[in-house]
């Protein structure tokens, strides 16, 4: 019996990296991964530029909705990746934890933010080859 690992990505406002990095990772998994993620201070709504960037990778992330950052989303992950959220986040032991120094997409024109979101792609690309191998959906954006 296997179980599904859980990823938590976890960014201030939980309006762009976070919510790029797991359209990828719900995208590129196929389900293979739980996918969550959150903020520590979020916004009433994504930022509409990282939402366009993703739409131009044909990755949909338009209906999510930010989300505060919970200590049982974090006791429930596997790996936690957080992106300038600091010492906000729980730590618990036995979790994976990562910082992913990106730069905040927030007041970027789309120029600058497709270089994020490409980067965020390979890293999320580089997670999933280690949390689950070999589970790289079909058809999923390279």
């Amino acid at each position: 019996m296997t179980t599904t690992p859980t990823v938590l990505f976890v960014c201030v406002h939980n309006a762009g990296r976070s919510q790029m990095a797991a359209g990828f990772l719900r995208e590129l998994s196929g389900g293979s991964v739980e996918v969550l993620s959150a903020g520590s201070e979020p916004k009433d709504s994504l930022n509409p530029v990282a939402v366009q960037a993703m739409a131009e990778v044909g990755i949909d992330i338009a209906g999510n909705t930010p989300k505060v950052l919970t200590t049982e989303a974090v006791k429930d992950s596997d790996v936690v990746i957080t992106m300038g959220c600091g010492d906000t986040c729980p730590i618990f032991p036995g979790k994976r934890y990562e910082d992913w120094e990106l730069t905040d997409p927030a007041g970027r024109p789309i120029e600058e933010v497709r270089p994020i979101r490409d980067e965020i792609e390979r890293r999320v690309r580089q997670l999933l080859a280690e949390v689950a191998p070999g589970e790289v959906a079909p058809g999923a954006p390279a």
